[in-house]
């Protein structure tokens, strides 16, 4: 009995090892719409914009995942901080991660929003992934959401009031503190 069992075994134990194995998930892209904000909690109340200040350039483009994006839809009901990088800039590098957590912090009451230029999908994933950004962010192969903010070279920060009123831009970029400052005065209730 034991010697008709043996065939069956190793019979069994080759076709296991033949097996193909299930595939896995891709993964979804970072910044794709999965980042996109949840409603507006109800208690959010903010510091009207100056009514001297001009209007920011509305832009349409595509998330990392394809998604249409719109920004004017986005700061209609929320501030907004645009965030004007590259997978390659080490500066952008150095000041992710505190930004990335201060995206997270501000989560639904302020909405940062990636601005990707002058650099490849699959380079930008791998900037995503490895400085864990959680927030949407567009692809702009041709620069031209750049254009529309004078950014010549990442990094640069821009805010964004609820409504669409342009407050203020930083070429070179704006280390988390200080932003952090700035969307306390901004954000009355409902802050982190």
């Amino acid at each position: 009995m034991r010697q008709a069992l043996l065939p069956l075994l190793l019979t069994a134990a080759l076709l296991a090892g033949c097996s193909t194995p299930e595939p896995q998930p891709a993964l979804a892209p970072a910044g794709g719409a999965a980042a996109l904000p949840g409603p507006v909690p109800a208690d959010l109340a903010l510091r009207p914009a100056p009514s001297t200040a001009p209007a920011a350039p509305a832009f349409t483009g595509a998330l990392t995942d394809g998604t249409p994006f719109a920004a004017a839809e986005l700061w209609a009901q929320r501030p907004v901080v645009l965030t004007f990088f590259s997978s390659w800039c080490t500066t952008c590098a150095s000041r992710q991660a505190a930004l990335s957590e201060l995206a997270r912090s501000y989560r639904d009451r302020v909405l940062f929003v990636g601005v990707a230029g002058a650099d490849q999908a699959d380079e930008v994933q791998d900037y995503l992934r490895a400085h864990h950004v959680e927030y949407p962010v567009v692809l702009d192969d041709q620069q031209t959401i750049w254009r529309s903010y004078a950014v010549r070279e990442p990094p640069a920060v821009v805010l964004v009031a609820k409504g669409g009123a342009l407050l203020r831009g930083w070429p070179g970029g704006l280390d988390a503190p200080t932003l952090d400052r700035l969307l306390r005065e901004l954000v009355l209730a409902g802050q982190p």
